[in-house]
């Protein structure tokens, strides 16, 4: 295997779009060295891409953050602006692993590892985070929701890297929140996730919201049924049971050992309405 650490995007995108075999990008390495040292990856080609400056830098422009890919959960967790203002995105990170693991786990490779179950995902997709993407081809911007195709799975090219994840401006009213539920108390993939973001006018009513699910189906959803079920009300207890009910029935879960299709499919409805709560406390304050 060819390991390569390339201190420019011009440079990485080279790398990978000459790649006469599989090539796999190292951000933190949380994932793919755990799928090297487990026989579940073999690539050709491994490019480091934590020396480039840009994926490894948090802009505020113009009151919108951008957050480079390769930036990590700990730095997340110390920047004040960031927790702030998208304090749900910087908990679910925070969830990812250890407090060892937390100096090395990246935004954009718990998004590009996609997996189902991933924690910031949901809170990405609730957000309503653009991913900004660089290839052989040029730049584009993807909405996170549309990165993972499946298990394992993204919609990029061969030759094309996450650079950054860019959110959009909060208004004065405005909050997030994840929680997910685990066998464990800590250091467990999640069974169910929930990420929800709202914003409020002056009276209290949600104007907007999105509202995502992680682990109920073979990718992150962002479910809009949920999301209508609360915009427009003030959390009450009936607009909180339509969105307990439509998260519920937007899932499409599996059974495995970490629980049943039933179990996910009613969790994710109790999920719902916790962080529903949480963020409309949050952009009440």
């Amino acid at each position: 295997m060819q390991y390569e650490a390339p201190e420019t995007l011009d440079a990485a995108i080279s790398l990978l779009a000459s790649a006469s075999g599989q090539a796999r990008i190292l951000a933190g390495g949380t994932d793919i060295l755990v799928q090297l040292h487990a026989d579940m990856s073999n690539p050709d080609l491994l490019v480091d891409v934590k020396k480039i400056t840009e994926l490894r830098t948090i802009e505020l422009i113009d009151g919108c953050y951008r957050i480079g890919a390769a930036v990590t959960g700990a730095e997340l967790g110390e920047h004040p602006g960031v927790k702030t203002v998208w304090t749900g995105v910087v908990e679910a990170l925070e969830l990812i692993g250890s407090t060892q693991v937390q100096g090395r786990a990246t935004i954009g490779g718990n998004l590009c590892n996609a997996s189902p179950a991933a924690d910031v995902v949901p809170a990405l997709i609730a957000a309503g985070a653009i991913a900004n993407i660089a290839g052989s081809g040029g730049r584009r911007q993807v909405a996170v929701e549309e990165i993972a195709t499946g298990p394992g799975k993204t919609s990029l090219a061969r030759d094309e890297i996450v650079v950054s994840l860019s959110f959009p401006k909060r208004g004065a009213r405005a909050g997030d929140a994840y929680l997910r539920f685990i066998p464990r108390t800590e250091m467990d993939i999640a069974v169910v996730g929930c990420g929800i973001a709202l914003e409020l006018d002056a009276d209290g009513v949600c104007t907007q919201a999105r509202v995502a699910l992680g682990a109920v189906a073979a990718r992150a959803l962002l479910v809009a049924e949920a999301a209508d079920a609360i915009i427009g009300t003030s959390l009450g207890a009936a607009a909180l049971d339509k969105l307990a009910a439509a998260a519920s029935a937007a899932c499409r879960p599996i059974d495995d050992k970490r629980g049943t299709v039933e179990f996910r499919t009613d969790v994710a409805g109790v999920l719902a309405r916790r962080v529903a709560k949480i963020a409309y406390e949050r952009a009440g304050r």
